[in-house]
């Protein structure tokens, strides 16, 4: 009998691929919502159907990555910071985008599923990726798209 066949398996998923799989589908969510490859470094406002104004900043450019800021036009009146606010990290050879900060207010934790953070840091990066992928999803329901990205001076 083979080593392998007396191995445990578990039932749960595979945290790491959960969280690559959620890596490559806010890559695919961003390009059709807001296709961040053919943008300029720059500030860039959306409305939808909402009537919410919309943020998303290009940072940065980089040969292979490009550093994003997907943000509300107002601010938590507690903290004073925009609310929610997520930094983002795109990688463009590997076809992935992680959130690599993510600031939501406790009034809207509960609807983006974030709970308090756990001890591990992939269990918080699945969170905060799995909430940005349901933000995208709103957004995109709302009518936010790369054509109605206008350019803030």
């Amino acid at each position: 009998m083979s080593r392998l066949s007396v191995l445990p398996v578990s039932p749960l998923p595979n945290r790491l691929g959960s969280l690559m799989a959620c890596y490559a589908d806010n890559y695919w969510r961003l390009l059709r919502v807001f296709a961040p490859l053919a943008l300029q470094d720059g500030t860039y406002r959306s409305t939808g159907s909402d009537g919410l104004p919309l943020r998303f900043e290009v940072l940065a450019s980089h040969t292979y990555t490009r550093e994003l800021r997907l943000t509300y036009e107002w601010s938590d009146p507690h903290s004073g910071q925009p609310d929610p606010s997520a930094m983002i990290r795109l990688y463009t050879d590997a076809q992935l985008a992680e959130v690599t900060h993510f600031e939501v207010s406790s009034g809207l934790s509960e609807l983006l599923d974030l709970w308090p953070m756990a001890r591990m840091l992939i269990d918080q990066r699945l969170r905060q990726n799995r909430s940005l992928s349901r933000w995208l999803q709103y957004l995109e329901e709302q009518g936010h798209h790369r054509f109605g990205l206008q350019r803030v001076a």
